[in-house]
């Protein structure tokens, strides 16, 4: 059994916590800490389907399964890290400061164009996109790459998305209209992140 300590802890969401993986700096394990059961299993389902579909993992962390822990089944994931060893931020990291934003804007908006190809090229479903569940995988000053951590999945009765193409990139598509309109509406003193919206997405 894996021992996690309060010490390892890199994230915390309403319903579960994410621990570095005390065997294996470059994963990490999330353990559900309150009533997060449904949307585990989930996510599992989800990534064993995008498993056997053989999909890229440019933008997802690769899924390694469950094993025991000290608080319970944890899940293991690949750990995004920066190109200087640094666990990566996230996006809401970088837009919670117009300084950050500026500095990084041109790996910023190229992470975010790639993410939105990335996900209608392999026909990748999110429950919902936030800049909270989304790292910015810094290569170096100018470069990086936007990788989902959360939320992906399909949660409709029919899920027809998940399987067919066409129906999938309009999915897509009104997930990402909706994280631009989130974006507009959650940073709005953010006037670096505000022109990069305009000119490059509604421009």
């Amino acid at each position: 059994m894996i021992e996690l300590c309060p010490e390892g802890m890199i994230g915390k969401g309403l319903h579960r916590e994410c621990y570095i993986h005390p065997d294996d700096p470059n994963k990490c394990i999330k353990v559900v800490v309150l009533r997060g059961e449904e949307e585990t299993r989930r996510e599992q389902a989800y990534y064993k389907l995008l498993q056997k579909k053989d999909i890229s993992w440019d933008m997802l962390p690769k899924f390694y399964g469950v094993i025991p822990t000290s608080m319970g089944s944890g899940a293991v994931f690949d750990l995004i890290r920066d190109s200087n060893g640094e666990v990566g931020k996230t996006f809401e990291f970088y837009f919670e400061s117009v300084e950050l934003t500026a500095q990084n804007a041109e790996g910023l908006l190229n992470a975010l164009l790639n993410l939105n190809t990335y996900l209608v090229d392999q026909n990748i479903m999110t429950m919902s996109l936030k800049p909270k569940n989304i790292i910015y995988q810094r290569q170096d000053d100018q470069r990086g790459v936007a990788v989902i951590i959360d939320n992906i999945g399909n949660s409709d009765m029919i899920p027809i998305s998940t399987h067919c193409r066409y129906f999938g990139r309009k999915k897509i598509q009104r997930k990402w209209d909706r994280f631009l309109s989130l974006l507009q509406r959650d940073y709005p003193q953010n006037s670096a992140l505000q022109a990069l919206i305009a000119n490059h997405f509604y421009g």
